[in-house]
């Protein structure tokens, strides 16, 4: 019997030297991950796009404040732009002014970060930006509009610039009815190794330049290669209107497959030719194969948003005519229902369990965390605010926010 103790007392012995051996020569050992589920609402429907920010520890489920003691309080928070494991958006926090607001979490509390401010805080689009990777993003500032900014997103510093002036006087040179010119000011994307920038010519040169004044009846797109920074080419979206709105909303999603779908708003801003249209993912031109028009679908509105995932498209679409104004429903409106549309066919199916809703506005109709299909559910004059979860064609609540404001952000990161 002792022998069969001092046995086993030895090989426990050897066994615990060896674990913590393994354990002190391993020069690189595994730190656990901490994730967070940080949430955005927007507690005033005003320019300043005032709410809140909470860092969760899980995802959460059935109600929700995000206005406690452990919220950030600021402005910009209509939506935003996330990049992997960092928060943007296109709004500081402080004083809405234009440019590239980074959120931190600090303590498991969302914090401001750093602030890329455009030298022009007075053109909308200003600010408008895309990453490559974690040295290298691209960003747009009205006070160059043919220019293309860049800057590195782990610094936030600004780094240089490509002129494309060439690239957008290929068309339009000399035209009086041109007041305004700009690139980049309302869509940049990243695919494949290509830069895409929309090339604006507008018919106004005042506020809201940019901004369904188109004076070519097709929407131009400048194709960039990022290694060396060479224009390559002019590609177009033929017959329709603005390109988007631009606000953190970027109007475009990457199908599993890599395939990019663009919204189009159309001739106005309450529609007509609105469209999603697509670029294929081996391809740097649009596939004039394949177009999604809102007109075909219900007469009198517009594409909002898109959301793109295994051969589907979800979006949301208006149940009446839309309508502007102090008095109209484009915004505020219980009229939009969420759509399954399945690619191939251009078949929309209506999904159930969801009552109609409010516009999205800056933020995304749809995301994806932890392998969940999430859908942004705001009902006017409702209690219903917060995420539904989709699966098929139906969706069942997942959460709803009681306190901060109408939800307008989702997004997961890990901290080391």
């Amino acid at each position: 019997m002792k022998s069969i103790l001092k046995f086993s007392f030895l090989a426990l012995s050897a066994a615990m030297l060896f674990a913590s051996c393994d354990n002190s020569d391993n020069p690189n050992p595994e730190v656990p991950k901490e994730s967070k589920y940080v949430l955005i609402t927007m507690s005033d429907n005003v320019l300043t796009k005032p709410g809140f920010a909470t860092a969760f520890d899980e995802l959460p489920t059935g109600n929700v404040v995000n206005n406690g003691s452990n919220s950030l309080q600021g402005m910009g928070f209509g939506g935003w732009r996330p990049y992997q494991n960092q928060l943007l958006k296109m709004f500081s926090t402080q004083t809405n002014a234009l440019g590239i607001q980074e959120l931190a979490i600090s303590n498991g509390k969302v914090v401001d970060g750093r602030f890329i401010a455009s030298l022009d805080n007075a053109t909308n689009g200003s600010g408008n930006f895309t990453i490559v990777d974690a040295t290298k993003g691209y960003y747009w500032d009205g006070s160059a509009p043919l220019k293309i900014q860049l800057f590195n997103p782990t610094t936030m510093a600004r780094t240089s610039d490509i002129d494309l002036t060439a690239a957008v006087n290929e068309r339009g040179v000399g035209v009086a009815e041109i007041l305004f010119r700009s690139v980049g000011q309302k869509f940049l994307a990243v695919k494949g190794g290509k830069l895409y920038a929309n090339i604006t010519y507008a018919k106004t040169d005042g506020a809201q330049k940019g901004f369904w004044d188109d004076y070519f009846p097709d929407v131009y797109i400048a194709v960039i290669d990022i290694a060396t920074g060479a224009y390559e080419k002019t590609i177009k979206i033929e017959d329709t209107g603005s390109i988007a709105y631009i606000n953190d909303n970027n109007m475009y999603d990457f199908d599993t497959n890599g395939d990019l779908y663009i919204v189009t708003q159309g001739r106005s801003a309450l529609g007509g030719k609105s469209k999603i249209s697509r670029i294929k993912a081996n391809e740097t031109v649009i596939d004039n194969t394949w177009s999604l028009n809102m007109d075909d679908i219900f007469a009198g509105g517009k594409f909002v948003s898109v959301f793109a995932k295994d051969g589907k498209i979800i979006t949301v679409i208006p149940n009446q005519v839309l309508t502007g104004g102090a008095t109209g429903n484009i915004n505020f409106s219980n009229i939009w229902d969420f759509y399954s549309i399945d690619i191939a066919s251009r078949t929309p199916t209506k999904i159930s369990g969801i009552p109609s809703v409010t516009n999205p506005g800056a933020a995304f109709c749809a995301i994806e965390i932890d392998g969940k299909t999430l859908l942004r559910v705001n009902v006017k004059d409702s209690p219903i605010n917060g995420y539904y979860e989709l699966n098929g064609t139906s969706a069942t609540s997942l959460f709803n926010v009681t306190a901060g404001g109408s939800v307008s952000g989702l997004h997961k990161v890990e901290i080391n």
